[in-house]
């Protein structure tokens, strides 16, 4: 977390001699802050609140959490809140809300653990609101600079060369300082409709690795520092909160459901250390989000350098919408599921017939059956090389979509 942010959330918690966290008005974790209570009270006492842990440990409120304290007018306060325990919302214990504004918008809140022993007329509490005035204006100037920085990593991303974006390249070098001579790496959480505001993400006060970020070709673009030249777990980490960020689903759907409702996927492209290299490390982040929908990865997540045959295949050129190779198009139809999965099992597994039939969990019989079937709706002959090829890639490709 940003330093001068631990610094006014420590500031807080020292005035008031109680528990404090910083959340954006996304209800991100920005900085959390804590004081030095007996043992008693460390044990008994409001600091042990599961709401508070869990903001903390996950770094984010549920959405259930934030409507209920957002029902308390927070956003319009200009002033600190009181808000009464609810069990039944599974807030155990009550809060102070200090809104943090900047010329009269609410860019975040500072929250108290409460005990019901400070008055809200506590002077205490007038120096702690100063403090949030002070976090406010500096969350507002960071927001214009992340606006701006933004800007230039969006138009740093063009395919297209030129000036417009060796500009913006020597921009964002400038905007980014120490950090544009290190390690990063691009994270692309798609699909993220390019109407749809960037703020819906976590802030880069919230991830502290996190360079920069826009919206650019339907998908999130998110530049992300890492701590060593070969340690992805940085951008690791950054790829898991965005992709569980406010309005995006915690997990993606299951198969069955991906064609109705398809869930987002994050991509990470290999290292670079040098800016003028992003528009390749945008393909491939974008080719490895696509290839973890595709492959169901574990937490849609994937990353470029482990994404295998798909490396080539988000290569191919295919126009949206446009039909499946002619070969397959009979196959894909939805009453050849079951046969789809069967010829891809058994070209994932090498064409070796006693691993794909254990692997569907059928008789070996029933698997000659099945791909018998294949070879008359497609007419490959899965013999011969070239249309084994064929099918796979042609099947491969279409889980690209």
């Amino acid at each position: 977390m940003r330093e001068d942010y631990q610094a006014l959330i420590d500031e807080v918690s020292q005035l008031l001699g109680t528990p404090a966290t910083l959340e954006g008005r996304d209800f991100s974790l920005i900085a959390f802050g804590a004081h030095e209570g007996g043992d008693e009270e460390q044990a008994t006492g409001p600091a042990l609140d599961s709401v508070r842990t869990r903001t903390i440990l996950q770094r984010r409120s549920t959405p259930a959490v934030r409507a209920f304290f957002e029902s308390y007018g927070i956003a319009r306060a200009d002033g600190p809140v009181r808000i009464p325990p609810d069990p039944a919302a599974g807030v155990v214990h009550g809060r102070i809300c200090l809104p943090v504004r900047d010329r009269g918008v609410v860019h975040g809140y500072i929250w108290l653990l409460d005990d019901g022993r400070l008055e809200l007329t506590d002077p205490r509490l007038a120096a702690a609101m100063a403090v949030a005035d002070r976090t406010g204006a500096q969350l507002a100037a960071d927001s214009r600079a992340e606006e701006r920085t933004a800007g230039l990593l969006h138009a740093a991303l063009a395919e297209r060369g030129g000036a417009a974006r060796d500009e913006a390249v020597a921009g964002l070098r400038t905007a980014l300082g120490e950090a544009a001579s290190g390690t990063l790496v691009l994270v692309a959480v798609l699909p993220w409709p390019e109407e749809e505001d960037p703020a819906a993400a976590p802030p880069p006060a919230a991830l502290p690795r996190l360079a920069a970020q826009c919206v650019r070709d339907g998908a999130l673009a998110a530049l992300v520092r890492l701590r060593t030249p070969h340690g992805l777990e940085a951008a690791r980490t950054a790829a898991d909160r965005l992709l569980r960020s406010p309005g995006r689903p915690a997990t993606p759907p299951a198969e069955s459901e991906r064609a109705a409702r398809p869930g987002p996927t994050a991509g990470l492209s290999s290292p670079r250390t040098d800016l003028a290299d992003l528009p390749a490390a945008w393909r491939e982040a974008r080719a490895a989000a696509r290839a973890a929908a595709a492959a169901s990865r574990p937490g849609a997540l994937a990353e470029w350098d482990t994404i295998g045959p798909y490396r080539m295949l988000t290569g191919i050129a295919r126009a949206p919408g446009s039909p499946p190779d002619p070969a397959v198009r009979e196959l894909l139809r939805p009453t050849h599921r079951e046969l789809t999965r069967t010829a891809e099992v058994f070209l994932d597994c090498a064409g070796q017939a006693g691993r794909a039939a254990a692997v569907l969990g059928i008789h070996r019989q029933t698997l000659y059956y099945r791909l018998s079937r294949v070879e008359r709706l497609t007419g490959l002959d899965l013999d011969e090389g070239e249309d084994r090829l064929l099918l796979h890639m042609a099947l491969k490709t279409e889980r690209l979509g």
